[in-house]
């Protein structure tokens, strides 16, 4: 069997990573990058963190002229966070009979907010004989696919409680604007009020992980409530892409909350911030659920989003090869795993990857 063939579709923070990750990896060639602007032309190796050593070159091209049918078993997205302005570029990939991975957020879930896009998506799949599925490290698996799996050694569920207090600075500039970093309080609570100039979308994919629970265990939920409020630093801080001066914004609290016949039955906590450790803030992952039996899980510190997103994208890539062709989440596909061997040991022989 032909190694796996993968082209990358945007090389920043994430991109990058699952680049130099899969470098690392055996039975996988990464054939193709696309990009745009002033890195069209390039070498990947300019931008990542591996070195080519003697490896063939790998240029950037402009995605139509290197996404093109039989030019690779899969194609990793990692261009935007919102399923309306990653529709597009899915929908080209899967029109050229590509299987697709992307790590836009609310693509891990995206019928909870655009389950119009999310049947046309399904669609186009389908017709054209391949897989979407849109995954990373939250939402994909900490406050929501890791929630469903403690609820399989349960009797019953009576609440929920999915906390995530984690560190921004891995993530890259597009990350740090959404989440308001470096900009004054003020200017915060303005755009929060959609007046200030930029969006600030806080964390995003807390209806999609809401929803994705609530299909997982068969919750109906009448009513989703979410906020946001600004986490101030009283020091400089600096990360790879952001910085916040002593004064302004570092982070974001977010909360939200699901009811069901008017109680509430999830809330979802994520206060997030770039360098956390610098002001003393311990990071963690936790899982709390009120039920038969009841379960109470605690890592700390968390698992870094950065590694985590880009392991999360890799590992899924032989089972959205494996997959029926249409649009998938983390609940219809064979739970995550790390890939120590071959990949093309993980590829099923029915499947044709490209030769």
């Amino acid at each position: 069997m032909k190694n796996v063939k993968v082209i990358i579709w945007g090389l920043g923070a994430m991109g990058g990573g699952i680049a130099d990750m899969l470098l690392k990896k055996k039975g996988v060639d990464i054939v193709g990058v696309a990009g745009r602007g002033a890195k069209i032309g390039k070498s990947m190796y300019d931008y990542i963190k591996t070195p080519r050593g003697n490896r063939p070159d790998v240029r950037i091209s402009a995605p139509e002229d290197v996404i093109k049918p039989g030019a690779a078993d899969i194609v990793m997205l990692c261009t935007d966070s919102f399923t309306k302005e990653a529709f597009p570029r899915m929908k080209f990939i899967l029109e050229q009979g590509i299987n697709c991975i992307t790590s836009a957020e609310e693509m891990a879930y995206p019928k909870a907010k655009n389950p119009e896009l999310a049947e046309e998506l399904d669609r186009i799949a389908k017709k054209n004989g391949v897989s979407l599925l849109g995954t990373g490290i939250n939402p994909g698996l900490i406050m929501d696919l890791l929630v469903l799996i403690w609820t399989g050694c349960m009797e019953d569920v009576e609440h929920i409680v999915s906390r995530r207090v984690n560190s921004l600075s891995p993530f890259g500039p597009a990350v740090m604007s959404e989440q308001g970093i470096g900009i004054t309080k003020e200017e915060f609570y303005l755009r929060k009020e959609g007046k200030g100039s930029g969006h600030l979308s806080g964390h995003v994919g807390f209806a999609e992980s809401v929803g994705m629970i609530c299909d997982g265990i068969g919750w109906n939920i009448d009513q989703f409530k979410q906020d946001m409020e600004p986490i101030v630093t009283d020091v400089d801080r600096k990360s790879p892409y952001g910085f916040a001066a002593a004064g302004d914004v570092a982070g974001v609290a977010m909360k939200a909350w699901g009811y069901r016949d008017g109680e509430c039955v999830i809330e979802m906590d994520h206060p997030q911030q770039i360098e956390p450790e610098q002001v003393g803030v311990q990071t963690g992952d936790y899982v709390i659920i009120k039920g038969t039996p009841n379960v109470n899980m605690v890592n700390s510190p968390e698992i870094d989003g950065g590694i985590g997103t880009i392991a999360m994208c890799a590992n899924m890539i032989p089972q959205v090869i494996n997959a029926a062709p249409g649009l998938h989440t983390m609940l219809t596909l064979p739970v995550p795993r790390a890939i120590m061997g071959d990949m093309r040991d993980r590829i099923d022989p029915e499947k044709k990857i490209v030769k």
